[in-house]
């Protein structure tokens, strides 16, 4: 027989999880039983023969109600530690010391961090919809879209070498490296200026 089949379920585990918490004396406080079934309880308690059914019973509505109190905390658990996962991955995101771009197929941007706002000198509020080409030179959108669209055709990480365009600050070399996640909606794009006309190509 597989092992797999000898491990306890996840209902399982919960419901000897709820009953050993009532074997402790803890009751389940978020939720409360019902006029309905406090009336059939009634019912059947006040019948000797049913009597026994009527204790299966409450015993099974408190092991519910217990089990109910067990999924909310973890649910409330699981929701604490994603938020915080979250705000982790935006920090470093936001943070880091090279700019990243989240693109359309068509070259739109989605979202930029803050050093990516930095390396094309405008603000970062002004990088969300806008085609990423009008960052660069005219002689080197060609280039950029090329990269793009040999990424999302065959998702491949691939990179490319562009130039800015000319504005208040002196037009530079950026080296532009991109990838699709997994999920295949968008492209990411870390860029970087060259250090020195050696790393132009």
């Amino acid at each position: 027989m597989p092992a797999i089949a000898n491990e306890p379920s996840a209902h399982a585990q919960l419901r000897d999880k709820a009953e050993a918490q009532l074997q402790a004396g803890v009751s389940a406080s978020r939720w409360s039983l019902g006029v309905d079934a406090l009336r059939l309880l009634h019912r059947l308690s006040s019948t000797p023969d049913n009597a026994e059914d009527a204790l299966k019973l409450l015993h099974e509505l408190q092991v519910h109600q217990v089990e109910l109190e067990l999924q909310h905390e973890e649910i409330a658990s699981n929701e604490q530690t994603l938020a915080e996962d979250l705000s982790l991955y935006r920090t470093l995101y936001d943070a880091a010391p090279i700019g990243y771009f989240l693109v359309d197929v068509e070259g739109d941007v989605i979202q930029g961090n803050h050093a990516a706002a930095e390396l094309f000198n405008v603000g970062r509020d002004d990088l969300e919809r806008r085609p990423i080409a009008t960052l660069l030179a005219p002689e080197s959108r060609s280039a950029l879209q090329d990269l793009l669209k040999r990424v999302a055709q065959n998702g491949a990480r691939d990179g490319c070498i562009a130039k800015t365009r000319d504005g208040e600050q002196a037009a530079r070399h950026v080296h532009f490296l991109a990838s699709m996640p997994p999920q295949g909606e968008h492209l990411l794009l870390a860029c970087c200026e060259c250090a020195s006309a050696d790393n132009r190509g």
